[in-house]
């Protein structure tokens, strides 16, 4: 008795899993942003919540992606340091949390910047192996400009 189950290729193997991976990355965040807009104002306990649950989320998708990628050669230095900067990242948004809200978007600020430049970079190497990757690319180019314009217009702030 024999099955006939074609084996895809390792990078066709892998870019079907990474596109797999964006799309339930990008679902997560539409549901989360929605959520966020939702309990805002009506409640600021599941909103710290949502705050400290989305780079932990973050967390395990790039594990995740690590996953995706084992087999293809690939170095996972930099979703290690976003695994390390996520973990960090959660730890400090509930710090930040006890001092407001502005305090935790700074802190997401930083955050998105520097995991958006992570996933460009990774996104721009993983074009020239694999093809395409448009959604990482695209993904940390907005996080990143998203980031700074957050960062940067709640650090000129007057305080009080």
């Amino acid at each position: 008795m024999s099955t006939s189950s074609t084996t895809l290729p390792a990078p066709v193997q892998t870019a079907q899993a990474l596109r797999t991976l964006y799309f339930v990355r990008a679902a997560f965040s539409l549901v989360w942003v929605s959520l966020v807009f939702l309990f805002v104002k009506s409640s600021p306990t599941l909103t710290a919540a949502l705050l400290l649950l989305y780079p932990a989320w973050d967390v395990l998708a790039t594990f995740g992606d690590i996953r995706a990628n084992r087999g293809t050669g690939e170095t996972p230095l930099p979703q290690y340091v976003n695994i390390v900067v996520g973990s960090l990242t959660t730890v400090a948004v509930g710090l930040a949390l006890r001092q407001g809200i502005p305090a935790v978007l700074i802190v997401f600020g930083v955050w998105a910047v520097l995991t958006g430049l992570i996933q460009l970079l990774l996104g721009l190497r993983r074009r020239r192996e694999l093809g395409g990757q448009w959604p990482m690319i695209l993904s940390g180019g907005q996080s990143m400009l998203a980031g700074y314009c957050l960062w940067s217009r709640l650090t000129t702030l007057p305080k009080g």
